[in-house]
């Protein structure tokens, strides 16, 4: 090889290794960028965006620094360092009076239960616990980058992001860049660092898509999907399934149906809104409620403030997942439930169809003055848990808030200017689109109508703006009076509503969302269940005459039964087009489609499997069998055509390829020269035919096509094809 051969080729590696180390370091680019977004989005959700994004560049500088500079021993030491330290950081963050669980064998339940579905956004210092661990990976994945140990260095940025999918909280597409950044770095890495050839990219599609498959597989089984990544859009969920049921966490959604399925009935002295759960961490698409849950010793405490109690005896009339009653609950008798950190119960278990417990609550009582009265004099955690919002809230929520409430001089009056803003302002229907911005925002600018989702959502986030303690709460309203001092209540009683916290007085309810149409449409979805044959008790929406509560909702058109609490109920309604629901027209019903999900991991599947055959053979034979399998006629020249074709095909696997600038004739005729049968010339003969001259005719076709159906049979393929 001469001196200037030597040159080109050495220059040609290099640059095939420095192509090839651009492609490693942007996949473990893409890698870093999928679990540090989920991490930035936390701290967002709990107010420390910029710290964190100090904390993600600096620890990105630090890992390439000690990349170029540090051996491993050092850089190892260091990385190990500011683990511990942001492990202690996020132990001195807890309260003192709860520091003591990390000791016990809780943090052992608490460990497993964030492996297994336990999202980030659940730990109460989730903020704090974000900037412990992001530094870590981050160092340790760039440094060996930097060293050019692509695999290691994606084992540690995806065990980041492997926790991430097991506790759901990274969706499928920032888990599929992060799949897809660290096979490329793995794909390519060896070749930037042997300086060889081009890297075999179907071999890194296929490591692609088994990731994908199977990191999709766990985020829905750790994220408490419905059904499985590869099954179907489904229909339009219920409103007690997306509200009541969702849990720890709810993710407001587009269009949601009613049902009337009976829940349970309820015997008390007076009707309420029978709460199931409140929610602290608002994350800009949802909510979530932090904190685990704790043994019940005892009766608990009331409100801070006067209080009456309120018994109420509970029938399950099928399988619940919560625990209704009113506001707030001191005990539970006849069921095993625990306690959550916002004061309501969860079951130990689902509760059985046809079990009777008993809930005891302690109703608040105040007057309007008194809540007028109450001041700002806020405890320092109902502060710290019930006022912040995401760093990413538009300031025009803040600013349309303070419009609204211009002429309100307490929190009390700022509420119930919220509350009648929205309910004058935005209307009420269940068929809304999903919207792609931060829930309130989008409800308050973009939105013209939307479920009680929508509405509490968006008067906890306005009331929040202004500094005041508000949070989310879900369960039921009052239900149909079947009874004297007894309710029914069905799915479509699912609701949701607001409290806000006043101090010695505690949490007080507002519901923002309009009584009216509600109402209707629940009567109308009745009257269509007892059309179809079902069993359905009398309507009676409201509370028993006279009954009252602890709601405040001074709308125009809300009675006022007393004139030291005002009140207003109503149960959780629809619009006439209901998304999922039969009107009895006759128009076309088209099917669900696929969500975006499923048929992005289909698709992936399906790369990974072209991939693998491409890899594997397989798909050049099964490529090869198609082409050379029994053929269907058309017209003559298209037939003897299509009969070369496979000809060729056949030659190439006994013999050579046709060489480039061969010509079929030529091609044949060397073949037939060294031993191939002299009739494949008369399918050349045909081809040329009906290629370049005035074409064949079906007698001619048919020969040709029958002599290579004899070739093929008599030169065995399926053995040839197994070579």
């Amino acid at each position: 090889m001469s001196e200037a051969t030597a040159r080109s080729v050495a220059g040609t590696t290099r640059a095939t290794a420095q192509s090839a180390r651009a492609l490693a370091l942007a996949g473990v680019a893409a890698l870093t960028l999928s679990y540090t977004s989920v991490l930035y989005y936390v701290a967002d959700v709990t107010r420390g965006a910029e710290t964190m994004l100090a904390v993600l560049a600096g620890s990105l500088l630090l890992g390439i620094l000690l990349g170029r500079y540090v051996g491993t021993t050092v850089a190892g030491g260091v990385a190990l360092s500011v683990a511990i330290t942001g492990s202690v950081g996020y132990v001195l963050s807890i309260p003192p009076d709860q520091r003591a669980l990390l000791f016990t064998t809780r943090v052992v339940t608490d460990t497993i239960a964030l492996l297994t579905g336990l999202s980030v956004l659940r730990l109460t210092n989730a903020g704090v616990w974000a900037l412990g661990v992001a530094p870590a990976p981050i160092i340790v994945s760039w440094y060996l980058a930097v060293r050019r140990r692509y695999v290691w260095s994606v084992v540690a940025g995806g065990t980041a992001l492997s926790l991430l999918v097991l506790t759901g909280d990274a969706g499928p597409t920032t888990t599929l860049t992060g799949v897809i950044g660290g096979a490329t770095a793995v794909g390519v890495g060896d070749v930037e660092r042997a300086g060889g050839p081009t890297p075999q990219f179907d071999a890194v599609v296929a490591v692609v898509a088994a990731m994908v498959v199977v990191t999709a597989s766990l985020s829905a089984a750790a994220g408490g999907a419905t059904g499985t990544p590869f099954g179907d859009g489904g229909e339009s969920p219920t409103v007690e399934s997306t509200v009541v049921e969702a849990e720890d966490n709810i993710r407001i959604l587009g269009s949601i149906s009613l049902s009337t399925d009976v829940q349970f009935e309820i015997s008390a002295a007076r009707g309420n809104y029978w709460q199931t759960a409140a929610y602290d961490r608002y994350t800009g698409q949802g909510w979530v409620r932090t904190g685990e849950t704790t043994a019940i010793e005892g009766t608990r405490a009331g409100p801070p403030g006067s209080a009456r109690p309120l018994r109420q005896e509970v029938t399950a009339q099928t399988d619940l997942g919560s625990v209704p009653g009113a506001w707030r609950p001191v005990n539970v008798e006849g069921a095993a439930v625990r306690s959550t950190q916002q004061g309501g119960f969860r079951p130990e278990t689902r509760i059985a169809a046809n079990t009777t417990y008993t809930v005891r609550s302690r109703i608040p009582q105040y007057t309007t003055a008194q809540l007028r009265r109450a001041g700002t004099d806020y405890p320092d955690d109902v502060t710290a848990t019930y006022a912040g919002l995401p760093g990413s809230t538009p300031d025009r929520v803040s600013e349309r808030a303070t419009e609204v409430t211009a002429n309100a001089s307490t929190p009390y009056d700022r509420a119930v200017a919220i509350e009648r803003y929205l309910e004058e302002e935005k209307r009420y229907s269940l068929d809304v689109e999903s919207p792609d911005g931060p829930i309130a925002d989008s409800f308050l600018f973009e939105m013209d109508a939307g479920y009680c989702t929508y509405y509490a959502t968006t008067m906890v986030t306005m009331l929040r703006s202004q500094g005041v303690p508000a949070r989310f709460v879900v369960g039921y309203t009052t239900g149909e009076q079947v009874g004297d001092d007894r309710y029914r209540v069905r799915g479509l009683n699912s609701h949701a509503w607001v409290q806000v916290y006043f101090p010695d007085v505690g949490w007080v309810r507002f519901d923002p969302t309009p009584a009216g149409p509600r109402e209707a449409a629940e009567e109308r979805q009745i009257r269509q269940t007892e059309g179809n044959g079902t069993e359905s008790g009398p309507n009676s929406t409201g509370p028993a005459e006279g009954s009252d509560t602890d709601v405040v909702n001074l709308t125009p058109t809300t009675p006022v039964p007393d004139p030291n609490v005002t009140a207003t109920v109503g149960n959780e309604p629809a619009t006439p087009s209901v998304a999922g629901a039969d009107d009895g027209s006759d128009e076309l019903s088209l099917p669900d489609l696929p969500s975006n999900r499923t048929v992005a991991v289909w698709a992936v599947t399906l790369a990974g499997l072209l991939a693998v055959g491409r890899r594997t053979g397989a798909l050049g034979r099964v490529r090869t069998a198609v082409a050379l399998g029994r053929q269907s006629r058309s017209a003559p020249d298209a037939d003897a055509i299509r009969a070369y074709d496979r000809l060729e095909t056949l030659f190439e696997l006994r013999y050579r390829p046709r060489a480039a600038g061969e010509t079929p004739r030529t091609y044949v005729s060397t073949l037939v020269a060294d031993g191939a049968e002299e009739a494949a010339l008369s399918v050349v003969d045909a081809y040329e035919q009906a290629r370049h001259g005035d074409g064949v005719d079906k007698t001619t076709a048919d020969d040709v096509v029958a002599t290579v159906d004899r070739f093929v049979d008599e030169w065995s393929l399926g053995d040839r094809l197994g070579r």
